[in-house]
């Protein structure tokens, strides 16, 4: 299973938090971000994203077809968004495009069993692999021009 915790990009300062829309470098941001992952993601991946109007913005620089989970949104914690996942035992790529401090500490939660505030920059990504022989490998992509 390959999981992908994708922080949502740059947006803009109000309230209601639900309703912040990306700034204009947010939307730059999400669009680099998603050429990356085009890339790089294999066939069938799925995208599962926060209900707040950045997340589903940033999804939606990659694709059209994500689902919406509450599971994920800002009042998630780090095992909800695991379990909505299906990490670490599920198939294929999940992506899920949320929020921090949630995503480091499920980030932290997968690598070492304890949710911890590992940090997460805006439109980043922490990319972590599980292999049937119990390994986990991950690497965490910020900016990708320049990779």
């Amino acid at each position: 299973m390959e999981l992908i915790l994708w922080r949502h990009a740059d947006a803009e300062e109000r309230v209601p938090d639900a309703a912040r829309a990306l700034t204009a470098n947010g939307e730059k941001q999400a669009r680099r971000m998603a050429a990356w992952l085009k890339k790089r993601l294999p066939k069938g991946a799925r995208v599962l994203a926060s209900p707040a109007k950045r997340a589903q913005q940033t999804a939606s620089a990659l694709t059209r077809r994500f689902e919406t989970l509450r599971e994920v949104g800002t009042a998630a914690g780090p095992q909800s968004i695991l379990d909505a996942a299906g990490w670490p035992d599920g198939r294929g790529t999940i992506i899920v495009v949320g929020h921090q401090p949630t995503l480091g500490q499920a980030a932290a939660l997968a690598l070492t069993g304890r949710p911890a505030g590992w940090s997460l920059k805006k439109g980043a990504l922490w990319w972590i692999e599980s292999r049937d022989r119990g390994d986990v490998l991950t690497r965490a992509v910020t900016a990708p021009d320049m990779l």
